[in-house]
This record gives C-alpha cells, structure tokens and sequence, in this order.
C-alpha cells in the first residue's frame, strides 16, 4: 500500500510535519518494503490558498491510499475524500514510526477534519 506521510525531512526518519497542505515535503511510502518517494511540497507552503486542495491532488496522482499527517482541514478533507484517500491524524513522531503504528492500528484513520480551515 502506498501511504503519503507530512515530513518536516526528506526521509524516514525525519518528523512528521503536523500541516497536511503546508508541509515542507511528502514521502510516499509502500508498507511493505518501507521504499519511500521525497514529495517537495515548497510551492504550497507558500501559497496564498489552495494548498490543501494542491497536495491532495499530488498525493492521489501518485497512487497513494493513505495520508498520515497531523491536521487537515476541511477542505484538504473533501479533496481527499473525493479521491478515496483515507486519513489518519494526529500522527507524531518520524515518519518511519507514524508508518508503523498505522500499520499496527494504533493510528486510527479520522472519519472528519480535525483542523479548521486556513482561509
């Protein structure tokens, strides 16, 4: 499975980047061998609006199921679901962790935004 996890770094073991539009980078990971793409997400960061709806579209044209992050707003929410890319939030840690425990069930996946909007 491929799970896009909000890092503040450029690998496995970098944090998890608590803002889903505005992170600095995206991994996408596959579960199972732990093979990680860097995402630079720098064109977001800075964006006026949008950014949300932006890194959905990233993360789904790069085939992945999962988003773990920290916060999601509303919007980024919709977009995601739309794509049927599930999410799990509140994740902390590195990204080699925040994997982990989804993939053990101790990341549950949220069934709303836990973030309010940016604009």
């Amino acid at each position: 499975m491929k799970i896009a996890v909000t890092s503040t770094g450029t690998d496995l073991d970098a944090p998890v980047d608590s803002r889903f539009g505005r992170a600095q980078y995206i991994l996408i990971v596959d579960s199972d061998t732990l093979d990680f793409e860097t995402l630079d997400n720098k064109e977001n960061v800075h964006a006026l609006k949008g950014a949300g709806i932006q890194a959905a579209t990233m993360i789904g044209n790069k085939g992945a199921e999962v988003l773990i992050t920290g916060f999601c707003g509303p919007t980024a929410y919709k977009t995601l679901e739309k794509a049927n890319i599930r999410v799990a939030g509140n994740a902390q840690g590195t990204v080699r962790d925040a994997v982990s425990a989804y993939m053990e069930g101790r990341l549950p996946l949220i069934d709303e935004p836990n973030a309010e909007g940016q604009w």
